[in-house]
């Protein structure tokens, strides 16, 4: 079969960001290309990436295979996902028209099953649980290019790495560290095979579309629209003899949800113990008959059901069953709470989108001007009501939106850790913003980020893909690099991420430099080799460079917060030194000056008030000192 014509090529594939996924304290971006990079926190090996170290910046992660079979070789990642302290990925191997299912690093927990029963990892650890990836299979939009229909439906395989504390995963007891084949899910078949009330499994290997992982669980769906789940899975309490009674029990194998069996399963989110999955009201799914269905705990009405009881079977949001007027597109999960994006059935002449939420409310994650919780869906208001959403996502305890005009929103808790950047919140505060808050792109391509493509909400940190696909921004905590701009501090405003990563730069260099053909590129191997060790030497440079950095903004950031008593923005620089390079300090200090409000000017006289009665005091005791060294040296001269 021919290539078509139009087929990108591999250069700007490999730069062009097309998922995004974040964890508890990681980040995984898939590329065109079919590659994926992580960063950020690496205990438990969740980054894949051999170690337990974390990642300052976006590092390739290996799928080749451990035993060095080359006929195992991974072509194309085309999905990813990543849970609290672990990661799925989606792949396919090309040259023999597979689609593998990739797992690293569960921090998991399971039942005592024998080899022979299947896969063994699956119940994740609760620390940190809730951080929801909402991240699509594979956008429209890139589908025809990247992933012709001839690969859309292949036998699945599924890989894993993770710590297996007790042994559940049937392999050794240690953290695995790279991507590990799992084979089990190859025993399965889909549900439908089961149905006949036959006990033996069907032949056909089960063919996954995409993955999703939680904080204590993990979701698939297969290519027949089949959900199954994982981990820690919603159960019925016999033991207690109360109908209804609620619990969740460890899953070592893939479960599927018989609820949906005749019906086709499109989207699914999870959050800390509760589902959310988007149902064909038919066997297949057709326009805007889609249902959306929830299930798992309900404390605080995060399941939209009107109360705030527990369902260990999937339950219809009446908000948005069949016969609602709103079509659900996009559905996303936090600890406790819940959000989607919905649009109107009917058509019109404009279309525009709403926000959804429900849940927990007490940081203002709903964004609904309050900290009041919610058992039914309510619209977040506050938003603009003539815009199309395209993304949501939700963190622990905030959620970002994205339009397509290129405006971001975000609300929930800790706005002044960046989260929900703002920073005229003062101590008495509590720091939560409890209505969207509007995010400003700073610099050269402000106020608005070009080309939205997708956002990804981690604990405590928020990833934005932007200018098509080519450009990455970040802001909130900076734990363990996991912003990937380099740095470990906090960013209260969007960041941009070191995207492309310089070793793909340089590739291309020396690829470039060598020619296009197989013969010039091995005839030039030693260029090639060159433009590595030239790599090498710019990266030692960069990170000595970086650290320098690092402390230059820290030591500006006390200055100002000094001062002016708020942290140091960029648009904190006077346009003279960014524009031209130059400062002129007395002009600067003038202009700033006249341009100071009343609260400014009395900080400012504050300020130097205190420092030069410091100054003074020092003086002072300073001279006492030398008055006294100077008698002392007197007396001893009288005496001799």
């Amino acid at each position: 079969m021919e290539e078509a014509e139009a087929t990108p090529s591999p250069g700007n594939l490999s730069r062009k960001v097309i998922d995004i996924a974040a964890g508890e304290a990681h980040t995984l971006a898939l590329a065109g290309d079919g590659s994926v990079y992580a960063w950020g926190r690496g205990t438990f090996g969740r980054l894949g990436t051999g170690s337990e170290s974390d990642e300052l910046l976006p590092v390739r992660v290996d799928f080749s295979p451990a035993d060095g079979h080359e006929e195992k070789r991974i072509k194309k990642i085309v999905g990813i996902s990543a849970g609290a302290y672990h990661s799925l990925a989606l792949a396919g191997r090309i040259t023999y028209h597979k689609r593998y299912k990739f797992m690293y690093n569960c921090f998991m927990m399971s039942s005592d099953v024998s080899d022979n029963e299947g896969v063994k990892c699956l119940m994740t650890d609760q620390l940190g649980a809730g951080v929801t990836i909402s991240v699509s299979f594979i956008r429209k939009t890139f589908m025809s290019v990247l992933f012709p229909p001839c690969l859309l439906h292949l036998d699945t395989r599924m890989f894993i790495l993770d710590s297996d504390m007790d042994g559940q995963l049937g392999v050794n007891g240690n953290n695995s560290l790279l991507p590990r084949l799992l084979e089990g899910f190859l025993e399965l078949g889909s549900p439908g095979s089961f149905m006949d009330g036959s006990e033996t499994k069907s032949k056909t290997p089960l063919k996954v579309s995409s993955v999703k992982a939680g904080g204590m669980m993990s979701l698939a769906i297969d290519n027949l629209g089949a959900l199954w789940i994982w981990g820690n899975c919603p159960h019925q309490n016999s033991s207690s003899g109360k109908e209804g009674e609620f619990s969740f029990v460890s899953s070592s194998i893939p479960n599927p949800v018989w609820d949906f069996h005749g019906h086709t399963v499109v989207k699914v989110a999870c959050g800390n113990e509760h589902i959310v999955a988007l149902v064909s009201a038919g066997e297949t799914h057709k326009g805007d008959d889609l249902i959306c269905y929830t299930w798992g705990n309900n404390n605080h009405g995060q399941l939209g059901l009107g109360d705030k009881e527990s369902r260990v079977n999937p339950e219809v949001v009446e908000s948005f069953n069949l016969e609602s007027p709103w079509a659900v597109d996009e559905v996303a999960c936090g600890a406790f709470h819940t959000a989607l994006l919905a649009h109107k059935k009917r058509p019109s002449e404009t279309l525009v989108s709403v926000c959804w939420t429900f849940g927990l409310g007490d940081n203002g994650q709903l964004g609904h001007g309050t900290t009041r919780s919610a058992s039914f869906p309510e619209p977040v208001e506050e938003l603009p009501h003539n815009v199309f959403l395209t993304s949501i996502d939700c963190g622990l305890f905030h959620t970002c939106v994205v339009s397509s005009a290129g405006d971001v929103w975000s609300w929930g808790m800790e706005k002044g850790l960046g989260l929900c950047p703002d920073a005229s919140f003062t101590g008495t505060d509590a720091g939560d913003a409890l209505s969207p808050l509007l995010i400003k792109c700073n610099g050269l391509y402000g106020p608005k980020f070009p080309e939205p493509v997708q956002i990804a909400c981690g604990a405590a940190h928020t990833v934005l893909v932007a200018d098509g696909g080519f450009k990455l921004w970040s802001w909130g905590r900076g734990w363990s690099g996991v912003l990937g701009n380099g740095k470990l501090v906090d960013s209260f405003t969007p960041s941009i991420v070191l995207w492309p990563p310089l070793t793909e730069d340089f590739k291309e260099e020396g690829l470039d430099t060598v020619g296009g053909d197989k013969t010039n590129v091995e005839k030039d191997h030693e260029e090639i080799t060159e433009a590595e060790k030239r790599l090498s030497v710019a990266m030692e440079e960069m990170t000595l460079l970086r650290s320098k950095l690092s402390v230059m903004e820290q030591y500006a950031s006390i200055l100002h917060g000094s001062i002016f008593g708020k942290p140091f923005e960029e648009q904190d620089i006077p346009i003279s030194l960014r524009n031209l390079g130059t400062f002129d300090i007395a002009k600067e200090w003038e202009d700033m000056l006249e341009a100071s409000d009343h609260g400014k000017l009395v900080r400012l006289e504050m300020f130097y008030r205190n420092m030069l009665a410091g100054v003074k005091d020092k003086l002072m005791k300073k001279r006492i000192k030398e008055i006294v060294n100077e008698c002392l040296s007197s007396s001893s001269t009288k005496g001799k």
